[in-house]
């Protein structure tokens, strides 16, 4: 079964990143109770798509001056295709960020902020240089899909962090490390679908079942204090879930399908702030 042409869409032309940054931004948010001016949403948004353009610009164009043309998917080639319209509306992305950072965001968050933006950046550099990370070397649980998870999910997590009241950052961050498994988790199936190859690896029907095992308890735990923190888990579990339930229907899905289906099952926590 193909995905339906808007969804193929919103896939091929990378806004699927975007959208789960904005959705869980707003998500941890409404989970600490804080109201989020509208640029920092828009902020992510635009910053996820301007590198996410970027980063499969890039891999098309390695793939293609070494003749490695397997290791592109179809979102590659259509980013190489489109390479004029897209490299120009990451360029305006960019130049929006930078608006934004410098119009709009407190000195002292410009401060707070850079740490997280030069880790990305240096996450980047090295992923499309000559020479990749050394920590991928180091351990197997330091992989490209777990520092994906953590600094794409620190960016959402950022902002009601720092305007969270002290005593409930704890929890926060504790929700926050549960969506960077969860995030993970996504990197990890979709990694082991595009290989072919669901051998390698914690299974991820199994990660999946751990995901929700964790989520139980940390939920009951939570509910007692902030009802919302314990919703936002138990919508990240159904999340993983969903991708236990794509792992098992993968062979009736072509890859552009399950790729979407991935990141959309990423957005279970809309039903909570959008009821």
């Amino acid at each position: 079964m193909d995905a339906p042409g808007p969804v193929r869409l919103w896939h091929l032309s990378s806004l699927d990143a975007p959208t789960v940054a904005a959705v869980w931004t707003l998500a941890f948010a409404w989970a600490g109770g804080i109201q989020l001016p509208a640029w920092i949403p828009v902020l992510l948004a635009l910053a996820a798509w301007s590198v996410y353009i970027a980063d499969r610009l890039l891999d098309a164009r390695s793939a293609l001056r070494v003749g490695n043309l397997d290791s592109l998917r179809e979102r590659h080639l259509f980013h190489h295709r489109h390479r004029r319209v897209l490299l120009a509306i990451a360029v305006a992305a960019a130049c929006a960020c930078l608006w934004i950072v410098f119009t709009q965001m407190p000195s002292i968050a410009r401060e707070r902020n850079s740490f997280l933006a030069v880790a990305a950046l240096a996450y980047f550099t090295s992923v499309h240089s000559s020479r990749r990370l050394t920590i991928f070397s180091i351990s197997p649980l330091l992989n490209k899909e777990l520092l994906v998870g953590l600094l794409f999910t620190s960016a959402c997590a950022l902002p009601a962090f720092t305007r969270a009241v002290q005593h409930s950052r704890g929890p926060l961050m504790a929700v926050a490390a549960y969506f960077a498994l969860l995030a993970w988790l996504n990197c990890h199936a979709i990694d082991r679908w595009e290989a072919r190859d669901c051998s390698n690896g914690p299974q991820i029907v199994k990660s999946a079942c751990l995901l929700v095992l964790i989520a139980v308890p940390l939920a009951l735990f939570l509910s007692t204090t902030n009802p919302r923190l314990a919703s936002l888990v138990l919508a990240g579990a159904a999340a993983a879930l969903l991708l236990a339930l794509l792992d098992r229907r993968r062979a009736h899905l072509t890859p552009i399908a399950l790729r979407a289906a991935a990141d959309l099952a990423l957005l279970t926590p809309l039903a909570l702030f959008l009821k």
